[in-house]
């Protein structure tokens, strides 16, 4: 395991001592809900390969939401075949 750096070590420390307060609004928490239910049912495995700087992005997108990245990987995956999500133009 990577040594803690002493940003972490203060995030830890603050958290110990409950000084760290959420910022996610209802609807945040509210999707974040919505997300756990949708990826909640695993019957099936797939593999996939993306590129190392793929991943690297999504794991840090996944680190801001707080979220596993298989995780969200899965909720941006049901949100776009259920047309939650649609493609930019």
């Amino acid at each position: 395991m990577p040594a803690i750096d002493p940003f972490e070590s203060e995030l830890l420390e603050a958290f110990d001592k409950g000084q760290l307060v959420s910022i996610a609004t209802k609807s945040e928490l509210a999707q974040f809900k919505a997300a756990a239910r949708a990826t909640g049912v695993k019957d099936k495995r797939v593999n996939i390969r993306l590129s190392a700087g793929d991943l690297s992005d999504i794991q840090v997108k996944a680190l801001e939401q707080g979220m596993p990245y298989q995780t969200l990987i899965a909720s941006v995956l049901h949100k776009y075949v259920t047309g939650a999500l649609s493609e930019q133009r």
